[in-house]
Formats: C-alpha cells, sequence, structure tokens
C-alpha cells in the first residue's frame, strides 16, 4: 500500500473507532485492516501496554512481538517526548477528546532513533468508557534526528547544572555564586560540555542540547532529564 493510499484510509478508520463497536462482523474487518493495511499500527489496553501489534509495527521499532507486546508503549520512546506524549493519552483516558496527533521520537534497539507522527484514537466499549487505545506511527522522511539513545550517561551532575544555567540564559557570575563555584570553574565546565558536545561556543551548545533530546520538552528554566546524568 502507498503511502498516500494509507493516507486516506486513516480518516474513515479514526471516525469509525473512536465509537462504540457493533458487532462481531465489525472486529473481524477491523482485524483484517489491522493486520493487512500496511500502515504501522498497535493496540493499546487502557494502561497503555501493548496488547497487539502489525508486521508494520515490529519492522518500525526494530522489535519482534516478545519485546513489545505487554509493555508499556513509552517504553519505545525516547525519555524528551515521553511527558509530552503521556499528557495527551491522559486526555484520551479522562474521555475529554476521541483523538490526538502529537510529534514523536521513537527508540529502536541499537542505540538509533527515528522521528513520526504519532495518532492515538479511543476505542470505546459498550459502557462509554475508554477500552482501548489504537495507534498510528507515520514515519517521517527526513534523517534520523541526533538523539542519546543509549545507556551511557554523558553529564555530571554538575555539568546538568551548568548546561541548565546556560540553556536559562543565567550570566558566569550568577552561575559561579548559585553553584558556589568560581568563575573560573564555571568555565571550566562549560569548556568541558564544548567538548562533549563537539561545539564552539554557548549558543550552539544549548542547540545541540535540545537537538539531543537532553533537555525535558515544555520545562522552564530548562532541566536535563535525568537519563543523561550520572
Amino acid at each position: 500500500m502507498s503511502t498516500g493510499t494509507a493516507a486516506t484510509l486513516v480518516e474513515p478508520v479514526q471516525a469509525t473507532i473512536s465509537v462504540r463497536r457493533p458487532d462481531d462482523g465489525f472486529n473481524d474487518v477491523f482485524r483484517s485492516f489491522f493486520d493487512r493495511s500496511g500502515m504501522c499500527m498497535a493496540s493499546l489496553d487502557p494502561k497503555l501496554r501493548v496488547v497487539k501489534a502489525n508486521v508494520e509495527f515490529f519492522r518500525q521499532f526494530g522489535r519482534n512481538s516478545a519485546d513489545v507486546c505487554g509493555n508499556s508503549f513509552f517504553e519505545l520512546l525516547h525519555p524528551s517526548v515521553r511527558d509530552k506524549v503521556e499528557h495527551q493519552f491522559a486526555r484520551l483516558a479522562e474521555g475529554r477528546r476521541v483523538r490526538f496527533t502529537e510529534r514523536m521520537v521513537a527508540v529502536r534497539p541499537g542505540e538509533s532513533a527515528f522521528t513520526a507522527e504519532l495518532t492515538g484514537i479511543a476505542v470505546l466499549g459498550e459502557s462509554g468508557q475508554v477500552e482501548s487505545v489504537m495507534v498510528l506511527v507515520r514515519p517521517e522522511l527526513e534523517r534520523d534526528p541526533q538523539v542519546l539513545t543509549g545507556r551511557k550517561k554523558p553529564l555530571t551532575a554538575m555539568d546538568a547544572r551548568i548546561l541548565e544555567g546556560v540553556a536559562a540564559g543565567i550570566s558566569t557570575v550568577q552561575l559561579a555564586a548559585m553553584l558556589y563555584l568560581s568563575r573560573g570553574g564555571v568555565e571550566y565546565h562549560v569548556s568541558t560540555l564544548l567538548r562533549k558536545l563537539k561545539v564552539a561556543n554557548r549558543p550552539a551548545l544549548v542547540s545541540k542540547a535540545y537537538s539531543m533530546g537532553m533537555f525535558g520538552v515544555g520545562c522552564w528554566p530548562p532541566k536535563v532529564l535525568p537519563d543523561y546524568i550520572q
């Protein structure tokens, strides 16, 4: 199935499965579409654990059924986007909306990642409550993002505090006072960060840190995620 064809099928499916499912005949049709659509799809339980996924989903995420099914969908996401996506799913569970679309960064085995458009759709049971959630993942065609996905934690606790301060626009003098360092101590840590991230100056340091997913999304002042702190 071409990308254009898949895209034209998404809207009818969304409109249908966000209401109560009427009968077994519909379920048979739905299962057939799920398995054969060629789109990257998975079904989650109310606790957002993967119950079922199709072949394209396993292929795109580079995992098999044993690695995915029964585990939280959030384990497949990069730490920098988990809070944002979790908020969207919470709104589905609360009945505040029946679907959402959000940009995501997903993690594959082997320390690689890809960006995608994630659509979540509430599937209601006969009681009108959310019985499950269908997710559709449309990978973006551009080059995969440069994010840190491995287990190595590149920053010390002090590096993280310095990086947060630089990203918030705090001066060297202010950082020195806040962190009980000399001005030379602050500059030493900044120089260390420049070498670690392979950039030439402070603006580039902040931009590179954001592009690598080091900061939590929507946080101010900026906060380095625990995943990157030793």
